[in-house]
C-alpha cells in the first residue's frame, strides 16, 4: 500500500470476507506490505484510505483480484495398488517400493471414496519410500493420510522425510503420552500434540507448516487440534518415509496398522480443504416412511429392512385431499407427512426391523417426527431405539415430568452402565400440529451427540461421548429395552424413519423428516 503524500503515517484495509485492520507506516509517506492468506478460491477484492498525521482519511481505493484454487499435491500414494503389490504407484511425485512387511488390499475408511488400503505390521520391513523427499520443508507444506492403527500403547510414525543428522525433518504419527496416546506432528524440534486415537478407528491427519508464520498446526478429523507451535525446521532432503521414521542408528518408530491416501502440498492446506480431505460421505442405510403396510409390514423405501408392526401399531392413513379436515368433520384428518404415519397406543404398539439399522460402534444418524397423543403424558415414552444385550445403545425418549426431549446412551453393554443424556425442553403435543422432527448424531470421529429438535441442537443436546459400542438389537420405534422386556411404549404418531452410517450436515439435519431422501 502506498500514497503519493508523504504526510501518510497509517492505512487502514478490509478483504472481502476479512481480515481488516490498520497497519503504520515505518516512517511517514513510507509504503506497507501485510501478508494475506485467502481461505477460498475466487473473486476479491481489498479496500484501502491512507490516514495522515492529524488523523484525516483519504478516500477508498479498491483492488479487485481473483485467488485461483490450491495447486495440487506434489506427492499423492492412493495405496489402492492390487494385493500382491511390491510398490505403490504414485498419482504425482515417484512410486514409492514397499518392504516385506507391507500388505496390500486392506479395507479403505468407509464413505472416503478410496478402495483400499495398505497394512504396516509394525516390524523392521513395515514400510514404503520413493527414495527421494517429498518436499522442501523449510517452505510451507502439509502432509496428511487415513490411518488406523492396530495399537496405542508406543510410538508410531505415519510419515517423515529423513535429514543428514539421524532424525528426521518431519514426523506425523502418535505418541503413547502419560495421559494417554495422542496423535503428534513436530517439526524442528517443535511438537503439536492432540486428539485420542484408538486401536481399530480410522483417522484423516493432517500436519501443517506455515512457513509465512512460522506455526505448525496438527489437524485430526477435519479439525485443529492441539495448541500451535513455533517451528524452525532443518533441511531434509532425505527420502519421504511411510511407516517409519529416521533414528541415530537406523529407523524407529515403526507403524503397525493400516494407511491409506497420503497426500503431501508444498502450500498451506487450508481449514476448508482440511474438512474435505477429512470429509466422509454418510451412508443411506434406511427411509421408513410409512406410507402403507400389508400384513403388518411397512416397507423401506429402497428394498431393505422393513418396519414390521407389533399389536397395538397400525399405519394411519390420512386425507386424500379431496375434502378438508378443518371444514369437513367428516373428512379425516392429514397424516404427519405424506398420505400415512404409524399410529401407536401406548400400551403394547410398536415396529422393529429385523435387525440393527446402524453400526452404533461408528458415526450413526437417525431421525424420525413424531407427535405425542396427551398434552400431559403419565409416562415416559421412547420414539427411537437400538438395543444391545443388557441395554439400549441409544434411545430418544420424551420425559413427562421434566417436560423434554432426552438422548440417552450408556458408556457400556451392561445393565445400569453410566448414561450420557442431554435434552431439549418442549411441551407434550397433545395429538396437534405438524409433531416434532427428532435426529440423534452420533460423532465418531469427533466423540460427540447430539439431539436434534425441529433442526436445532444447542449446547444442552451435545455431550462428549468418547467410545460407541456396537449393538446388535434391532431399531425399536416406540419403546425402550428393559431387562429382558420392553417398557416406555410411545402413545402417539411416528412419521419419516431415517437411518444413516455417518454423520448427517448440519444443512442435512435440517432437511430430515419432510418426505424426500436425504442425498449425502
Amino acid at each position: 500500500m502506498d500514497s503519493p503524500s508523504d504526510d501518510v503515517v497509517s492505512y487502514a484495509y478490509y478483504f472481502l470476507g476479512g481480515p481488516g485492520g490498520t497497519v503504520s507506516a515505518a516512517e511517514p509517506g513510507d509504503p506497507v506490505t501485510i501478508p494475506y492468506l485467502p481461505l477460498t478460491s475466487g473473486p476479491k477484492y481489498v479496500q484501502v484510505r491512507a490516514i495522515d498525521r492529524a488523523g484525516r482519511s483519504s478516500g477508498q481505493t479498491t483492488y479487485d483480484f481473483n485467488v485461483k484454487s490450491g495447486r495440487a499435491p506434489v506427492a499423492r500414494w492412493k495405496l489402492t495398488d492390487p494385493a500382491g503389490s511390491r510398490s505403490a504407484a504414485a498419482e504425482t511425485g515417484t512410486a514409492a517400493r514397499a518392504g516385506t512387511g507391507v500388505t496390500f488390499g486392506g479395507p479403505a475408511p468407509a464413505g472416503t471414496g478410496g478402495t483400499s488400503s495398505v497394512a504396516l505390521d509394525g516390524g523392521g520391513h513395515g514400510f514404503l519410500t520413493p527414495d527421494a523427499p517429498a518436499t522442501d520443508i523449510r517452505k510451507s507444506f502439509a502432509v496428511s493420510a487415513w490411518v488406523r492403527p492396530a495399537e496405542t500403547g508406543r510410538n508410531m510414525t505415519v510419515a517423515s522425510q529423513d535429514t543428514d543428522a539421524g532424525a528426521p525433518g518431519f514426523s506425523l504419527g502418535l505418541r503413547a503420552e502419560d495421559s494417554g496416546p495422542a496423535w503428534s506432528f513436530a517439526i524442528g524440534g517443535a511438537r503439536v500434540s492432540g486428539g485420542a486415537p484408538e486401536t481399530g478407528e480410522w483417522a484423516h491427519v493432517l500436519g501443517l507448516y506455515d512457513a509465512e508464520t512460522g506455526k505448525a498446526r496438527l489437524y485430526v478429523n477435519g479439525r485443529e487440534t492441539g495448541t500451535a507451535v513455533d517451528a524452525t525446521p532443518a533441511e531434509a532432503a532425505g527420502a519421504f518415509q511411510i511407516g517409519r521414521a529416521r533414528g541415530a542408528s537406523g529407523y524407529r518408530d515403526r507403524w503397525h496398522g493400516d494407511v491409506a491416501d497420503v497426500q503431501v502440498h508444498d502450500r498451506v492446506v487450508v481449514p476448508g480443504e482440511v474438512s474435505e480431505l477429512a470429509y466422509r460421505k454418510p451412508k443411506r442405510l434406511g427411509h421408513w416412511s410409512l406410507e402403507t403396510a400389508t400384513d403388518g409390514v411397512s416397507p423401506e423405501g429402497a428394498g431393505g429392512s422393513p418396519l414390521r408392526l407389533g399389536a397395538g401399531a397400525t399405519v394411519f392413513r390420512g386425507s386424500d385431499g379431496s375434502c378438508i379436515p378443518d371444514l369437513d368433520p367428516d373428512c379425516p384428518p392429514m397424516a404427519l407427512v405424506g398420505e400415512g404415519h404409524l399410529h401407536l397406543d401406548g400400551e403394547s404398539g410398536y415396529a422393529a426391523t429385523d435387525g440393527p439399522a446402524v453400526d452404533t460402534g461408528d458415526s450413526f444418524t437417525v431421525g424420525a417426527v413424531v407427535r405425542l397423543a396427551d398434552s400431559e403424558p403419565d409416562h415416559p415414552m421412547t420414539v427411537l431405539s437400538q438395543a444391545g444385550e443388557h441395554t439400549d445403545a441409544f434411545k430418544v425418549r420424551y420425559v413427562p415430568s421434566s417436560q423434554t426431549w432426552q438422548l440417552v446412551m450408556p458408556e457400556r453393554d451392561e445393565a445400569g452402565a453410566p448414561e450420557k443424556v442431554v435434552s431439549e425442553a418442549e411441551f407434550a403435543d397433545g395429538g396437534e400440529g405438524l409433531g416434532h422432527r427428532l435426529a440423534v448424531v452420533y460423532d465418531d470421529a469427533a466423540d460427540t451427540i447430539k439431539l436434534y429438535v425441529d433442526g436445532e441442537a444447542g449446547v444442552a443436546t451435545t455431550a462428549g461421548f468418547p467410545n460407541g459400542w456396537h449393538s446388535t438389537g434391532a431399531l425399536q420405534v416406540g419403546r425402550a429395552k428393559a431387562g429382558d422386556g420392553w417398557t416406555e411404549y410411545l402413545r402417539g404418531d411416528v412419521d419419516e424413519v431415517q437411518a444413516y452410517q455417518g454423520v448427517l450436515s448440519e444443512t442435512q439435519i435440517a432437511q430430515l423428516g419432510w418426505g424426500a431422501d436425504i442425498n449425502p
